[in-house]
């Protein structure tokens, strides 16, 4: 990662974690995607690669993301879905023309237009949104349990029950703060 950058929290679903270059929506907001580079890095990361990326494409970038965590919490929580997400989403779906290569390995890849390539990420992203929030793959979505975070995230853990957004981030940070109180509540316990 670049130097003086958050980190990207990285996810196995594609749309997710896109949702998750803005964490801490409820805390003190983390932006991991300030700049126009820093969403070529990310989008390089999920193996859309782009050469460049302007800073009227970051905010269609931003746009898309509060898009579809409007979109990705109102289906977590049995909302109905906003118009106004639900429209950006279809919007960004359309205006891709990526197109899904087979590698000789067997992995898909995406391949994307010289010219428009963040738009082409955009509407790869919005069609894994797309296919996530609609019901279309096996999981469920769900909110992160930290009050700080509240992110949607894609479960899709055997028992569907999972609670934290990040074990590492968030899942982490509650347990400890847990078990910090549990030690102010019984300062004689051992260790």
């Amino acid at each position: 990662m670049r130097a003086g950058f958050p980190d990207f929290r990285l996810g196995q679903v594609l749309a997710t974690s896109f949702t998750g270059t803005l964490s801490e929506r409820h805390g003190t907001a983390v932006e991991r995607i300030p700049t126009p580079q820093r969403l070529v890095d990310w989008l390089a990361v999920y193996g859309l690669v782009v050469d460049a990326c302007t800073p009227a494409q970051l905010d269609l970038a931003r746009e898309l993301r509060e898009a579809i965590h409007a979109a990705a919490t109102a289906a977590a929580t049995g909302d109905a879905l906003p118009a106004s997400a639900v429209q950006v989403i279809n919007d960004h779906s359309a205006r891709g023309g990526a197109v899904a290569v087979l590698t000789p390995g067997g992995e898909r890849r995406w391949r994307l237009g010289p010219a428009s390539g963040v738009e082409d990420a955009l509407g790869v992203i919005a069609a894994d949104a797309i296919s996530v929030i609609s019901g279309e793959r096996d999981g469920r979505l769900a909110l992160c349990a930290s009050p700080t975070c509240r992110a949607a995230f894609f479960d899709t853990s055997r028992s569907r029950t999972r609670r934290w957004c990040d074990m590492n981030t968030c899942g982490n940070r509650e347990k400890k703060a847990r078990f910090h109180a549990n030690r102010r509540g019984n300062p004689g316990s051992a260790l």
